[in-house]
This record gives structure tokens, C-alpha cells and sequence, in this order.
């Protein structure tokens, strides 16, 4: 019979053989990169500066869009226009006497900066009354999300993160990128 410190050597053997095995495939790598030539090497260096490049080039055309910030829609007539310059946004219908409206602008204030690939907005209920009937919101608050300029759904109070009105942000940022409106690489 194998008793617990039979169990203890057989994990150590396994854990150990692991480790080994997970070493090798370091030393196989850095004996890759130690091999590469001067053109590999500069073949790489110049495929990660086109791909940061292109990165740059795009968080500057998404800052152009307004991404970035979590600002307010004034005018409802703006909204589709705005829309269209878009690929993904997340629209805030608030009323300003709903104090669970604040908690989400909270929220909504602190992804915006953080996550630009989304265009993050709020528009007033009250004073939008053509976007409410159109996007059907019922309750305050509600979250549109908007995906290639079609509304892909919903979120209506505070259930789909938790429940609760002191939910954490990451809560709402898990929910977004649940839906594809957040990039997980941002997220964290």
C-alpha cells in the first residue's frame, strides 16, 4: 500500500519532470533566438514597428471619433451621424434625479480613457425623447450597446453586474467585454 509520502515522491518526480521539460523548451527558444541572423532579426524589428505604427495610427483615428472620453450627446440628431464613426459604443440614457444613473457616469468615466476602441457617451432621457421611444429604453438607467451602427443589446440596471448599486467597475468592464464592446488586452 502507498502511503502519503509515496504520494509526495510520486508528485515531486512529476512536478520535477515538468520543470525539466518546461526548461528545455526555454533553452530551445533562446538557442532559436541566439541563432537568428542579423536579417531575421531586423525582418522582426521591422514587422513590430509597422504593427505599432498601425496601432498608433488607429488610437489616433479613434481619439479624432471622440474616443477616449466619456462626454455627453446634447443634440439627438448627432447621435447617428456619430454613430457611423463608431465600429463599438456604449450609450448612457440617464435622467439627472436617478442617483443610480451617477454610479453608473462612475463607472462609464473611469472605462472611457481606458478602453479606446469604444466610443462612450450619455444622453439625457428626459431631453431625447425620439432616441428613447427608437432604441426602446424603459428604464433608467440603461446602457445601449452599439456594434457596427445596429443596437446589439441591452443592459437595463445593475442585475448583469451583480445586482448590487456598489458593483466594481471591473464588474461592468467584464460585462462589456462579455458583449465584444471592450478589447480584452485593455482590460485588467
Amino acid at each position: 500500500a502507498s502511503g502519503p509520502a509515496d504520494v509526495g515522491a510520486i508528485l515531486g518526480e512529476r512536478l520535477l519532470t515538468t520543470l525539466e521539460a518546461a526548461e528545455d523548451r526555454v533553452d530551445e527558444e533562446i538557442h532559436h533566438l541566439e541563432s537568428m541572423e542579423e536579417d531575421e532579426l531586423e525582418k522582426l524589428r521591422r514587422e513590430r514597428m509597422e504593427q505599432m505604427r498601425r496601432i498608433a495610427k488607429q488610437k489616433a483615428e479613434w481619439h479624432a471619433a471622440g474616443h477616449g472620453e466619456y462626454a455627453e450627446l446634447t443634440d439627438e440628431k448627432d447621435f447617428f451621424k456619430l454613430m457611423k464613426k463608431s465600429k463599438r459604443a456604449v450609450i448612457h440614457f440617464y435622467r439627472p434625479s436617478t442617483w443610480r444613473c451617477d454610479v453608473v457616469d462612475k463607472h462609464l468615466g473611469k472605462l472611457a480613457p481606458k478602453h479606446m476602441e469604444t466610443r462612450f457617451l450619455k444622453v439625457n432621457a428626459e431631453k431625447s425623447p425620439f432616441l428613447v421611444e427608437r432604441l426602446r429604453v424603459m428604464m433608467l438607467p440603461t446602457m445601449v450597446l452599439i456594434k457596427d451602427g445596429r443596437t446589439d443589446h441591452a443592459i437595463i440596471g445593475f442585475d448583469e453586474m451583480g445586482g448590487t448599486d456598489d458593483f466594481p467597475t471591473e464588474a461592468l468592464e467584464a460585462v462589456l467585454l462579455r458583449h465584444g464592446m471592450v478589447f480584452e488586452s485593455a482590460c485588467g
